[in-house]
């Protein structure tokens, strides 16, 4: 599938954007033989500029993914329509509509190419930032349609920009975003990227009993295990303080 010119322009101006944002390092690859297929991407999810991040260090690599994202991104002015246009999934939280944002996804995938995801759902409260339990959908959807799926682990991307607020209505709720960003200029983070193997799931079935669930946790490890080593001077709680993340939740995987 080719990448339309408008992500491709988007692409390299979010590369610009993180490399003034702090300091990039990519480990890892997407094998060869994998690049241009469909494919998953799945990663942890600690911060607003995860998927900045994400983008900045696939371009590095030669890939460029299309993202699953809320429909409340898709429908704002100006970005929604350039985020649509570079033929990225629509996904609404609703129950109702998850049949729908299921089948979406599996014709993107069809197209080929890679597909970008966090199997957690939202960025992790977890105390000590490690992965949340998140859902199935993206073993699901490496068992439907026999898509490898690759682990992605990040670190560092927490520090660029707080949490914030869950919505933004007004200055006093932009502002925390605002600032955050402006101090991180200064600082300058290391935003730690590792792709790492792609996830074995071939012993497992869609449909079977239990399967989803063993390949989700599968899935999980996988990235977990790949964040250990970036986070090896932190092991338990992040350096960096961020005032306004609640630390509500918690992590199943936590080594």
């Amino acid at each position: 599938m080719s990448t339309p010119l408008l992500w491709r322009v988007l692409t390299a101006i979010d590369e610009a954007l993180v490399g003034l944002s702090g300091r990039l390092e990519v480990t890892g690859d997407i094998p060869a033989d994998l690049k241009g297929r469909p494919l998953l991407l799945a990663s942890n999810h600690i911060g607003n500029l995860d998927p900045f991040v994400l983008i900045a260090a696939c371009r590095k690599i030669g890939v460029s993914p299309r993202f699953l994202l809320a429909g409340g991104l898709l429908d704002a002015p100006v970005l929604g329509p350039a985020l649509k246009a570079s033929g990225h999934v629509r996904v609404d939280r609703s129950s109702a509509n998850a049949g729908e944002a299921y089948h979406r996804t599996v014709e993107a995938l069809k197209r080929g190419g890679p597909i970008a995801m966090y199997p957690e759902g939202r960025i992790s409260l977890d105390p000590g930032l490690w992965p949340e339990r998140g859902k199935t959908g993206a073993a699901r959807l490496a068992l439907s349609g026999g898509v490898p799926v690759v682990p992605i682990s990040q670190w560092g991307a927490h520090e660029a920009v707080y949490w914030g607020n869950t919505r933004v209505q007004n200055w006093d709720d932009a502002k925390p975003y605002l600032t955050s960003y402006v101090r991180g200029l200064r600082r300058r983070p290391t935003f730690k990227l590792h792709f790492g193997e792609p996830v074995d799931l071939s012993d497992l079935e869609y449909g079977e009993p239990g399967h989803a669930r063993r390949a989700h946790e599968r899935i999980m490890r996988a990235i977990t295990e790949g964040l250990v080593p970036l986070r090896a001077d932190e092991p338990d709680l992040p350096r960096f303080h961020d005032p306004t993340r609640p630390t509500t939740g918690s992590s199943p995987w936590r080594p």
